[in-house]
């Protein structure tokens, strides 16, 4: 399958990557850093998955399915994980990130 056939999934996974780094950035400038440590843990993990899957799709990868599933975990993860916070950039975050590990779920299928 060439690349076009993934513009959809590649736009999905910029945005979350993008809404990560966002996240990842603002939970560092929070009071309580401690308490955001594994959100930016996992806001770090999320955005280099997904913007790994963008490059891989984009060069016509042979393990769409195997990448597709490991974002899919990390993006549900990092979703669940900002959910637990209050903050506007987390919410925003859950909110790509398990859009975007529903998207990845229906590749690797």
């Amino acid at each position: 399958m060439s690349h076009e056939n993934y513009q959809s999934v590649m736009k999905t996974l910029h945005e979350c990557m993008e809404a990560c780094n966002h996240c990842y950035d603002a939970c560092l400038k929070e009071e309580d850093v401690k308490m955001m440590a594994e959100c930016i843990r996992l806001d770090r993990e999320c955005a280099d998955i997904c913007a790994y899957l963008e490059q891989a799709l984009a060069r016509n990868t042979p393990f769409v399915s195997e990448l597709a599933q490991a974002c899919a975990t990390i993006c549900e993860a990092c979703g669940n994980e900002c959910k637990k916070h209050n903050h506007d950039h987390c919410q925003k975050c859950a909110e790509a990130c398990l859009n975007c590990a529903e998207e990845c779920k229906r590749l690797a299928s």
